[in-house]
């Protein structure tokens, strides 16, 4: 089973920006430790497989999230998004995954901030921030918000 059918396999119930319930956390693609970004009413919500949970303490510093979209020239070209958790070190704690690890991509229109992002576990969520949207040539990028 590849990580391209795990869009069709998740359920995720919406209560507006938050996650009312999901059979993400038992799925294979959680127990392998792959993350999944879930938007919902102008809201990303990053689902943190249980093996991932230990990062969170990471992020404790972040003032908010540079989701950036692009090509990953390792994959060929594929699409994928990095979400930079901006702390103003030098070392921001960052997650690449690819789009498919996504139930949607935004349009490229729609880049600016005015979003948030919220971190969630099996037991709810965890943090949140604001975040900010762009459209980027190739990820990895890790650059500040204000080279875009």
């Amino acid at each position: 089973m590849g990580i391209h059918t795990l869009s069709e396999m998740l359920v995720i119930q919406n209560k507006g920006q938050a996650i009312a319930s999901t059979n993400y956390w038992d799925s294979p693609h959680a127990k392998e430790g792959f993350f999944y970004l879930s938007w919902n009413a102008g809201a990303a919500r990053l689902l943190v497989p249980d093996s991932q949970k230990p990062h969170i303490r990471e992020l404790r510093s972040t003032h908010y999230v540079i989701i950036s979209r692009g090509s990953f020239h390792m994959y060929g070209g594929r699409e994928g998004l990095e979400l930079l958790f901006e702390d103003h070190s030098g070392n921001p704690y960052c997650v690449h995954m690819m789009a498919e690890q996504s139930d949607r991509l935004i349009p490229e229109k729609d880049q600016g901030g005015d979003l948030c992002l919220s971190v969630w576990t099996r037991g709810g969520m965890k943090c949140r921030f604001p975040a900010k949207y762009r459209r980027v040539q190739s990820i990895p990028c890790l650059e500040p918000w204000l080279t875009h």
